[in-house]
Protein backbone atom coordinates (compact mmCIF):
# COMPACT_ATOMS: atom_id res chain seq x y z
CA UNK A 1 0.00 0.00 0.00
CA UNK A 2 1.20 3.82 -0.62
CA UNK A 3 2.41 6.37 1.87
CA UNK A 4 0.01 9.71 2.40
CA UNK A 5 2.90 12.12 2.71
CA UNK A 6 2.06 16.19 3.16
CA UNK A 7 1.46 17.26 -0.64
CA UNK A 8 5.03 19.00 -2.46
CA UNK A 9 7.01 17.43 0.24
CA UNK A 10 10.52 17.20 -1.34
CA UNK A 11 10.71 13.93 -0.42
CA UNK A 12 8.07 13.18 -2.88
CA UNK A 13 10.48 13.29 -6.13
CA UNK A 14 13.17 10.63 -4.65
CA UNK A 15 10.47 8.40 -3.78
CA UNK A 16 8.73 8.20 -6.58
CA UNK A 17 11.75 7.44 -8.73
CA UNK A 18 12.45 4.96 -6.43
CA UNK A 19 9.25 3.14 -6.95
CA UNK A 20 7.28 4.12 -3.38
CA UNK A 21 3.83 4.75 -3.84
CA UNK A 22 2.58 7.62 -2.86
CA UNK A 23 -1.04 8.42 -2.49
CA UNK A 24 -2.76 11.69 -2.70
CA UNK A 25 -5.44 12.89 -0.20
CA UNK A 26 -8.22 12.96 -3.03
CA UNK A 27 -7.50 8.97 -3.79
CA UNK A 28 -6.93 8.58 0.38
CA UNK A 29 -10.55 9.27 1.33
CA UNK A 30 -12.20 7.16 -1.30
CA UNK A 31 -10.36 4.08 0.18
CA UNK A 32 -12.57 1.97 2.69
CA UNK A 33 -9.75 1.75 4.65
CA UNK A 34 -8.43 3.92 7.83
CA UNK A 35 -5.35 4.01 7.77
CA UNK A 36 -2.08 4.06 10.31
CA UNK A 37 -1.71 8.03 11.10
CA UNK A 38 2.17 8.32 11.79
CA UNK A 39 3.77 11.52 13.45
CA UNK A 40 7.25 12.48 13.25
CA UNK A 41 9.30 14.54 15.60
CA UNK A 42 12.08 15.60 13.21
CA UNK A 43 14.95 16.98 15.61
CA UNK A 44 17.81 16.08 12.72
CA UNK A 45 19.18 18.89 11.15
CA UNK A 46 19.41 17.40 7.69
CA UNK A 47 15.43 17.90 7.97
CA UNK A 48 14.52 16.76 3.96
CA UNK A 49 17.23 14.08 4.84
CA UNK A 50 15.46 12.30 7.50
CA UNK A 51 12.07 12.99 6.68
CA UNK A 52 12.51 10.92 2.95
CA UNK A 53 14.69 8.19 4.91
CA UNK A 54 11.94 7.77 7.21
CA UNK A 55 8.50 7.97 4.72
CA UNK A 56 10.85 5.52 2.52
CA UNK A 57 10.66 2.63 5.15
CA UNK A 58 7.41 3.67 6.35
CA UNK A 59 6.21 3.55 2.64
CA UNK A 60 7.35 -0.22 1.63
CA UNK A 61 4.52 -1.93 4.34
CA UNK A 62 1.38 -3.43 2.99
CA UNK A 63 -0.16 -1.03 5.37
CA UNK A 64 -1.59 2.70 3.97
CA UNK A 65 0.06 5.50 6.02
CA UNK A 66 -0.22 8.95 6.48
CA UNK A 67 2.46 11.20 7.60
CA UNK A 68 2.60 14.41 9.95
CA UNK A 69 5.45 15.73 10.22
CA UNK A 70 5.61 17.86 14.18
CA UNK A 71 7.67 21.17 14.44
CA UNK A 72 9.36 22.28 17.87
CA UNK A 73 8.23 26.19 18.49
CA UNK A 74 11.28 26.72 20.76
CA UNK A 75 14.25 26.17 18.31
CA UNK A 76 14.77 27.53 15.05
CA UNK A 77 16.57 24.91 12.90
CA UNK A 78 20.17 26.60 10.65
CA UNK A 79 19.92 23.98 7.80
CA UNK A 80 16.17 23.83 7.31
CA UNK A 81 14.42 26.80 5.44
CA UNK A 82 11.59 28.16 7.39
CA UNK A 83 9.22 28.32 4.45
CA UNK A 84 9.82 24.20 4.43
CA UNK A 85 8.55 24.23 8.05
CA UNK A 86 5.88 26.47 7.56
CA UNK A 87 4.73 24.74 4.34
CA UNK A 88 5.00 20.99 5.88
CA UNK A 89 5.56 20.96 9.47
CA UNK A 90 2.58 21.72 12.54
CA UNK A 91 3.40 22.20 16.12
CA UNK A 92 1.99 20.52 18.84
CA UNK A 93 -0.62 23.40 19.71
CA UNK A 94 -2.32 22.50 16.22
CA UNK A 95 -2.57 17.95 16.93
CA UNK A 96 -3.29 18.82 20.41
CA UNK A 97 -6.21 16.74 19.98
CA UNK A 98 -5.16 14.26 17.21
CA UNK A 99 -4.67 10.58 17.50
CA UNK A 100 -2.05 8.97 16.25
CA UNK A 101 -1.37 5.41 16.26
CA UNK A 102 2.81 5.90 15.71
CA UNK A 103 4.93 8.75 16.64
CA UNK A 104 8.47 8.66 16.07
CA UNK A 105 10.76 10.59 17.30
CA UNK A 106 14.47 11.13 15.39
CA UNK A 107 17.73 11.76 17.14
CA UNK A 108 19.53 14.92 17.64
CA UNK A 109 22.79 16.36 17.28
CA UNK A 110 22.77 17.11 21.33
CA UNK A 111 23.61 14.28 22.93
CA UNK A 112 26.85 15.32 24.54
CA UNK A 113 25.00 17.85 26.46
CA UNK A 114 23.00 17.17 29.26
CA UNK A 115 19.14 16.69 28.42
CA UNK A 116 18.24 19.63 30.78
CA UNK A 117 20.49 21.84 28.83
CA UNK A 118 18.80 21.07 25.48
CA UNK A 119 16.88 24.39 24.52
CA UNK A 120 14.03 22.34 23.68
CA UNK A 121 13.80 19.85 26.56
CA UNK A 122 10.55 20.92 28.23
CA UNK A 123 8.74 21.30 24.70
CA UNK A 124 9.97 17.36 24.05
CA UNK A 125 8.88 16.29 27.57
CA UNK A 126 5.53 17.73 26.70
CA UNK A 127 5.33 15.92 23.87
CA UNK A 128 6.55 12.61 25.83
CA UNK A 129 3.42 13.14 28.24
CA UNK A 130 1.74 14.51 25.19
CA UNK A 131 1.95 10.74 23.29
CA UNK A 132 0.59 9.09 26.30
CA UNK A 133 -2.84 9.88 25.66
CA UNK A 134 -2.51 10.14 21.67
CA UNK A 135 -0.08 7.85 20.18
CA UNK A 136 -0.32 4.15 20.50
CA UNK A 137 3.19 3.38 20.08
CA UNK A 138 6.14 5.50 19.82
CA UNK A 139 9.22 4.52 17.82
CA UNK A 140 12.15 6.76 19.17
CA UNK A 141 15.55 6.72 17.14
CA UNK A 142 18.97 7.32 18.44
CA UNK A 143 19.30 10.49 21.35
CA UNK A 144 15.50 10.47 21.32
CA UNK A 145 15.52 6.76 22.40
CA UNK A 146 17.99 8.15 24.93
CA UNK A 147 15.80 10.87 26.12
CA UNK A 148 12.39 8.67 26.09
CA UNK A 149 14.29 6.62 29.03
CA UNK A 150 15.65 9.75 30.97
CA UNK A 151 12.11 10.84 30.64
CA UNK A 152 10.22 8.30 31.71
CA UNK A 153 12.41 5.99 33.69
CA UNK A 154 15.16 8.43 35.14
CA UNK A 155 18.02 6.08 33.00
CA UNK A 156 21.31 8.18 32.23
CA UNK A 157 23.23 7.96 28.71
CA UNK A 158 26.69 7.60 29.41
CA UNK A 159 29.34 9.14 27.89
CA UNK A 160 31.71 7.17 25.15
CA UNK A 161 35.24 7.81 25.18
CA UNK A 162 35.11 9.00 21.38
CA UNK A 163 32.18 8.35 19.04
CA UNK A 164 31.22 5.26 17.82
CA UNK A 165 31.17 5.19 14.60
CA UNK A 166 30.64 2.92 11.39
CA UNK A 167 28.81 -0.60 10.21
CA UNK A 168 28.83 -2.99 13.31
CA UNK A 169 27.24 -6.30 13.68
CA UNK A 170 24.41 -7.25 16.13
CA UNK A 171 23.08 -9.66 17.44
CA UNK A 172 18.90 -10.52 17.36
CA UNK A 173 18.05 -11.89 21.30
CA UNK A 174 14.42 -12.84 20.26
CA UNK A 175 13.40 -14.12 16.73
CA UNK A 176 10.29 -14.63 18.80
CA UNK A 177 9.31 -11.12 18.71
CA UNK A 178 6.79 -9.71 16.33
CA UNK A 179 8.95 -6.34 15.73
CA UNK A 180 12.28 -9.02 15.03
CA UNK A 181 10.35 -10.83 12.92
CA UNK A 182 12.04 -12.10 9.38
CA UNK A 183 15.46 -10.23 10.44
CA UNK A 184 18.42 -11.81 10.16
CA UNK A 185 20.56 -13.15 13.21
CA UNK A 186 22.92 -10.90 12.97
CA UNK A 187 22.67 -7.93 10.91
CA UNK A 188 25.25 -4.86 10.23
CA UNK A 189 23.87 -1.73 11.69
CA UNK A 190 24.86 1.69 11.39
CA UNK A 191 25.96 3.55 13.76
CA UNK A 192 26.65 7.47 15.48
CA UNK A 193 26.78 8.41 19.05
CA UNK A 194 28.90 9.96 21.07
CA UNK A 195 26.58 7.87 23.99
CA UNK A 196 25.89 4.79 25.16
CA UNK A 197 22.64 3.10 27.07
CA UNK A 198 24.01 0.34 29.28
CA UNK A 199 22.47 -2.74 30.70
CA UNK A 200 22.59 -1.96 34.26
CA UNK A 201 21.02 0.15 34.08
CA UNK A 202 17.57 -1.40 32.86
CA UNK A 203 17.92 -4.67 34.87
CA UNK A 204 15.89 -3.19 37.35
CA UNK A 205 12.82 -2.55 35.33
CA UNK A 206 11.29 -5.92 33.91
CA UNK A 207 9.21 -4.33 31.52
CA UNK A 208 12.28 -3.79 29.31
CA UNK A 209 13.49 -5.58 26.95
CA UNK A 210 16.73 -5.99 25.16
CA UNK A 211 15.96 -6.95 21.52
CA UNK A 212 19.02 -6.19 19.72
CA UNK A 213 22.76 -6.06 21.06
CA UNK A 214 26.59 -5.53 19.49
CA UNK A 215 29.52 -6.91 21.56
CA UNK A 216 31.31 -3.97 19.81
CA UNK A 217 28.51 -1.59 19.65
CA UNK A 218 26.25 -2.62 22.57
CA UNK A 219 22.66 -2.06 23.29
CA UNK A 220 20.55 -1.34 19.78
CA UNK A 221 16.76 -1.52 20.74
CA UNK A 222 14.76 -1.64 23.67
CA UNK A 223 11.16 -2.65 23.57
CA UNK A 224 9.25 -0.85 26.65
CA UNK A 225 6.67 -3.76 26.85
CA UNK A 226 4.47 -1.35 29.37
CA UNK A 227 4.05 1.64 27.18
CA UNK A 228 4.78 0.58 23.76
CA UNK A 229 7.73 2.52 22.99
CA UNK A 230 10.68 1.08 20.69
CA UNK A 231 13.79 2.63 21.55
CA UNK A 232 16.28 2.15 18.81
CA UNK A 233 19.89 3.72 19.28
CA UNK A 234 21.23 3.11 16.18
CA UNK A 235 20.44 3.64 12.14
CA UNK A 236 19.43 1.06 10.20
CA UNK A 237 16.97 4.09 8.21
CA UNK A 238 20.09 5.39 6.98
CA UNK A 239 21.12 5.84 3.31
CA UNK A 240 23.88 4.49 1.65
CA UNK A 241 25.87 7.51 2.22
CA UNK A 242 24.53 8.86 5.07
CA UNK A 243 27.85 7.85 7.82
CA UNK A 244 30.28 8.93 4.70
CA UNK A 245 28.39 12.38 4.48
CA UNK A 246 28.85 12.26 8.06
CA UNK A 247 32.65 11.70 8.06
CA UNK A 248 33.01 14.51 5.61
CA UNK A 249 31.00 17.07 7.33
CA UNK A 250 33.07 16.30 10.32
CA UNK A 251 36.07 16.36 9.05
CA UNK A 252 35.49 19.59 7.02
CA UNK A 253 34.91 21.62 10.67
CA UNK A 254 38.69 19.69 11.90
CA UNK A 255 37.39 17.38 14.28
CA UNK A 256 39.17 14.87 15.48
CA UNK A 257 37.28 12.12 13.86
CA UNK A 258 38.07 8.23 13.02
CA UNK A 259 37.34 6.52 9.69
CA UNK A 260 34.09 4.83 10.41
CA UNK A 261 34.56 1.27 11.26
CA UNK A 262 33.64 -1.33 8.64
CA UNK A 263 32.39 1.36 6.31
CA UNK A 264 34.59 2.26 3.66
CA UNK A 265 35.72 -0.92 1.29
CA UNK A 266 39.34 -1.46 2.38
CA UNK A 267 38.80 1.71 4.66
CA UNK A 268 39.46 3.50 1.75
CA UNK A 269 37.32 6.20 1.70
CA UNK A 270 37.69 7.42 -2.03
CA UNK A 271 35.74 3.73 -2.56
CA UNK A 272 31.89 3.73 -2.80
CA UNK A 273 30.25 1.69 0.18
CA UNK A 274 28.04 -1.35 -0.01
CA UNK A 275 25.00 -0.85 1.42
CA UNK A 276 24.40 -4.33 4.01
CA UNK A 277 21.37 -3.13 5.89
CA UNK A 278 18.82 -1.59 3.11
CA UNK A 279 16.58 -4.94 3.48
CA UNK A 280 16.56 -5.54 7.58
CA UNK A 281 15.71 -1.89 7.56
CA UNK A 282 12.65 -2.27 5.78
CA UNK A 283 11.37 -5.56 7.54
CA UNK A 284 12.09 -3.70 10.66
CA UNK A 285 9.89 -0.36 10.52
CA UNK A 286 7.86 -3.11 8.20
CA UNK A 287 7.54 -4.76 11.77
CA UNK A 288 6.71 -2.01 13.59
CA UNK A 289 3.81 -0.69 11.88
CA UNK A 290 2.27 -4.33 11.65
CA UNK A 291 3.06 -4.61 15.62
CA UNK A 292 0.37 -1.02 15.47
CA UNK A 293 -1.62 -2.40 13.54
CA UNK A 294 -1.84 -5.52 15.99
CA UNK A 295 -2.97 -4.04 18.89
CA UNK A 296 -4.41 -0.25 17.67
CA UNK A 297 -7.73 0.78 18.31
CA UNK A 298 -9.96 0.27 15.19
CA UNK A 299 -11.79 3.66 16.66
CA UNK A 300 -8.34 5.90 16.48
CA UNK A 301 -10.60 8.38 19.17
CA UNK A 302 -10.12 5.44 21.08
CA UNK A 303 -5.77 5.90 21.05
CA UNK A 304 -4.46 6.50 24.76
CA UNK A 305 -7.63 4.80 26.69
CA UNK A 306 -4.91 1.22 27.05
CA UNK A 307 -2.82 3.51 28.92
CA UNK A 308 -5.03 5.04 31.35
CA UNK A 309 -3.57 4.48 34.68
CA UNK A 310 0.16 4.77 33.95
Amino acid sequence: MPIKIPEGLPAQKTLEEEGVRIIKEERAIRQDIRPLRIAIVNLMPEKIKTETQLARVLGSSPLQVEMTLISMTTHTPKNTSAQHLIDFYRPLSDLRKTKFDGLVITGAPVEQLPFESVIYWNELCEIFDWSLTNAHSNFCLCWGGQAALSHFYGIPKHELPEKRFGIYTHQILDQTSLLMRGLDDEIPIPVSRYTETRKEDLVKLDHLQVLMNSEEAGICMVLDHRLQHVHMFNHLEYDTNTIGDEYRRDLAKGGNIQLPANYFPNDDPFLVPLNRWRSNGHLLFGNWLNYIYQSTPYDINLIGSEKNGI
